[in-house]
């Protein structure tokens, strides 16, 4: 079973082509970070016309690298939400007229369920330039899956396919949010968590104990007060300008707050559940440290980890065509009507 699946909920235009599920025959990004840069920030009105612009190129492109005609795909798998109204529409409005074009179905996508289901995605895709040493691993149910982005910090008890329960979300900022708010207030630039994360390398992240928020009150994050602790903090300095070793140490302590909060609760809640399994999904958790620190403190309590490649953590259509196909399986369908959902929940 071949599905097509559309991606467009931010600033990433993406086509892919899954095979039965967990086979990747193409996966196609177009990246919009070059355009957006000089803003410091996703601007909506650009993302969604730049996405105008590439996708039906790229879709025709997916095509041609996983060697599928249009009269072979089974099905369109696009996202309708969460993301940019926008953007959304854009990608929405490709798929529907593929689907209706082609008389084949349409499957509206989660683009929070997508980024969990890049734990199912087989990492290599058939006769790609791109090489990984990355072992492909599949969770049993149930698991906890910690979704952490530059829109979404939450995590999810995932019963089984379509089963999900919310334990926590963030309270105000996302994770990513707060990493490209905290890069562009220290003049790192945009995206801020690849920054911060190469940065802190060379930083002490024990220069400055800035304070974990929430971590007795369940599973919920707040990430707006340890924002503003880093503001704070540099003001109380009183330096026009901070040295290159000021800014690496403030990089590192504030991503060791982060990363911290992150790791302890969601170890919390497999715990508390009982929970033998942990995934990370989201753009975030392509960060080296929250990487290291989950494995090395989940392995202390006999808790098994699984991370996507770096390639699947960032948004992507390949994962949304993995739902699509279990939605597809269990015989769900999507009307034509289907509109985008900014707030869409899991």
């Amino acid at each position: 079973m071949k599905i097509l699946a559309i991606e467009t909920s931010c600033d990433e235009s993406s086509a892919a082509v899954v095979k039965n599920g967990t086979e990747i025959l193409s996966n196609l990004v177009a990246s919009q970070i070059e355009f957006h840069k000089k803003y410091g920030g996703v601007v909506p009105e650009i993302s969604s016309r730049k996405h105008v612009e590439v996708l039906h190129p790229l879709v025709n492109e997916a095509m041609e690298e996983a060697k599928v005609r249009f009269k072979d795909l089974d099905a369109i798998a696009v996202t309708y939400g969460p993301g940019l109204v926008g953007s959304l529409l854009v990608g929405l409005c490709a798929a529907k007229g593929y689907a209706y074009s082609l008389g084949i179905p349409l499957i509206g996508v989660n683009h929070v369920e997508g980024h969990i289901y890049a734990n199912f995605l087989k990492s290599q895709i058939p006769n790609s330039k791109l090489k990984t040493n990355h072992k492909s691993q599949i969770p049993n149910f149930p698991f906890i899956c910690l979704v952490v982005s530059g829109g979404h910090t939450i995590i999810v008890l995932v019963k089984g396919h379509g089963e999900y329960e919310t334990l926590g979300r963030t309270r105000d900022d996302a994770a990513g949010e707060a990493f490209d708010k905290v890069a562009r207030f220290l003049g790192l630039g945009f995206p801020g968590g690849p920054i911060i994360d190469k940065v802190a390398k060379e930083g002490d992240p024990h220069a400055v104990e800035f304070p974990r928020a929430m971590m007795d009150e369940g599973y919920d994050f707040s990430f707006s007060g340890l924002k503003t602790a880093v503001v704070y903090h540099v003001k109380r300095m009183k330096k026009e300008k901070l040295s290159d070793i000021e800014v690496k140490d403030l990089a590192a302590s504030f991503q060791k707050a982060a990363v911290d909060t992150l790791v302890d609760k969601t170890i919390k809640a497999a715990m508390d559940k009982n929970i033998k399994t942990i995934a990370l999904a989201g753009g975030v958790s392509a960060n080296s440290l929250l990487r290291s620190e989950l494995k090395k403190k989940a392995e202390a309590q006999n808790i098994e980890v699984i991370i996507p490649p770096i390639n699947l953590c960032t948004d992507n259509a390949a994962m949304i065509g993995c739902v699509g196909y279990y939605r597809f399986k269990r015989g769900e369908r999507t009307t034509l009507d289907i509109v985008p959902v900014s707030t869409l929940k899991i």
